[in-house]
């Protein structure tokens, strides 16, 4: 696992649920918009995503590039019905629920100017803000404590919570290895953390866990460098799986 170029930890080496106005009424997944999901984890859960039935809406700042990647995806999978398309961020970001995976430097200053689109959304910040410091990464505090408060704090008219810090990029990416791991979620609202549950277990062998609130988020974003730097150390791909959970409504308690 290492920072990625969208901000996620990687691996070492280098019904349509929408009311009336068009916004998300909160039943089922629906269609899920991926901002700046370009980047090698954000690319990879989308894949994962479109693989498990989801409409995805893969977003950058060019629709051409998303559309390109989006492409390289399907032609790399050609034996499944991937319903991923490349679009424009501010087309992305209008999605039943938005998963932002842009890199940390560019997550508030990205999420500000979709404040609009994003209005009235569940946001899924699976941003960490790592640094290498010679062969380890570090783990960095942004000023409100985590990445997810800071984007909740530019986007006051959404509800944000934070998830999919942990998994190794290399291995979501690669629909033939099998999955088994848990998703810890932070979220402050009872919609934000059912929807984003909802969406973890759309990924066969994911299991979502909630972690707590929005407060939460700093330490679960801060693991993803212990995590890197065991990976590095073993030449590993860990996942996150935690004993003793009861085995159901672990998501939502």
């Amino acid at each position: 696992m290492a920072t990625t170029g969208d901000g996620q930890a990687g691996d070492g080496t280098a019904g349509d649920g929408q009311a009336g106005d068009g916004r998300p009424s909160g039943g089922g997944v629906g269609r899920v918009g991926m901002i700046g999901g370009t980047g090698p984890a954000g690319r990879a859960l989308a894949l994962r995503l479109a693989a498990a039935g989801l409409e995805v809406d893969l977003g950058s700042r060019s629709a051409e590039r998303a559309e390109q990647v989006a492409a390289e995806l399907r032609e790399r999978w050609p034996g499944r019905d991937l319903a991923v398309r490349g679009a424009a961020n501010r087309d992305a970001a209008m999605a039943d629920i938005v998963v932002l995976a842009t890199p940390f430097e560019a997550a508030a200053e990205t999420a500000a100017g979709l404040a609009d689109e994003l209005a009235g959304r569940v946001v899924v910040s699976m941003v960490n803000a790592l640094t290498r410091v010679g062969r380890e990464l570090h783990a960095l505090v942004p000023a409100l404590g985590s990445v997810a408060a800071t984007v909740q704090s530019v986007l006051p008219r959404s509800e944000v919570a934070a998830a999919f810090q942990h998994l190794p990029a290399r291995h979501l990416g690669d629909l033939h290895h099998e999955l088994v791991a848990d998703v810890l979620v932070c979220a402050s609202s009872p919609r934000s953390a059912s929807s984003t549950a909802a969406l973890v277990e759309a990924v066969p062998g994911l299991r979502a866990v909630h972690a707590g609130s929005l407060a939460s988020a700093g330490p679960v974003e801060a693991l993803t460098a212990v995590l890197v730097n065991v990976n590095i150390a073993y030449r590993s791909h860990v996942a996150v799986r935690l004993e003793g959970l009861r085995a159901a409504g672990a998501g939502a308690p």
